[in-house]
């Protein structure tokens, strides 16, 4: 399978152009060896009546997509998932290429280019846990409870998320003072763009940050 036939052509295409983007993963999921992507994602393949169904984890819920037709739904609940998310969850179990994890930890500058989004991504994913999280880092694990935060030791506050099954990303904080600002990075497995490209990257990093934020206002 060609896996460039699956990225979205341009990070403007993928921010303005999501149901052109869900449009072209469901006519990749058609004609993907199914049984095959599921084993490289870590997927739960199954036929019922059948009709092909997959069952994969996004941020600590199980999410089902059906053949044919596929549909994407929450496999406990009927909560309507957000368009954003079935693009992210069709992305990956397109684009897996089932390797092991590598020893190594990224920063997003040493992503494929990394550099040329950075400012972009620091601004839509990184910003926004330190205008909120800077003064009170600690607060960071309690907000990812939902999510199936770790604790992970880095900086003065970290949390390993499991975005998928095989795609950890680990939020970094450093708690702000009088003399300096509150800073964060997003590290990230060295073979993350066997599983999504530079686009999914940045949307997803940009869903769980809002993610966190979310749940900080929430719980008070």
């Amino acid at each position: 399978m060609n896996n460039s036939l699956l990225e979205v052509p341009g990070y403007k295409n993928y921010e303005y152009g999501y149901k052109f983007a869900y449009e072209i993963a469901c006519q990749r999921l058609a004609g993907a060896d199914l049984e095959q992507q599921c084993r490289n994602s870590g997927a739960n393949y199954q036929r019922i009546d059948a009709k092909p169904l997959v069952t994969l984890d996004y941020l600590n819920h199980s999410y089902q997509i059906s053949l044919p037709e596929i549909e994407i739904s929450l496999a406990a609940g009927d909560e309507e998932v957000p368009l954003k998310d079935k693009i992210l969850l069709l992305h990956y179990l397109l684009q897996a290429k089932g390797t092991p994890p590598s020893a190594k930890t990224i920063t997003y500058k040493e992503l494929p280019e990394g550099v040329v989004y950075f400012r972009t991504f620091h601004k839509r994913a990184i910003k926004p846990l330190t205008d909120n999280f800077g003064s009170n880092p600690s607060k960071l694990l309690e907000a990812a409870a939902d999510m199936g935060g770790q604790k992970a030791d880095y900086g003065d506050a970290a949390v390993t998320i499991n975005a998928f099954k095989k795609v950890p990303i680990t939020f970094v904080l450093w708690r702000g003072d009088e003399e300096f600002p509150p800073e964060g990075s997003i590290l990230f497995n060295a073979n993350i763009t066997d599983y999504l490209s530079i686009e999914d990257i940045n949307v997803l990093s940009e869903r769980i940050a809002w993610k966190l934020v979310r749940a900080l206002k929430e719980g008070g």
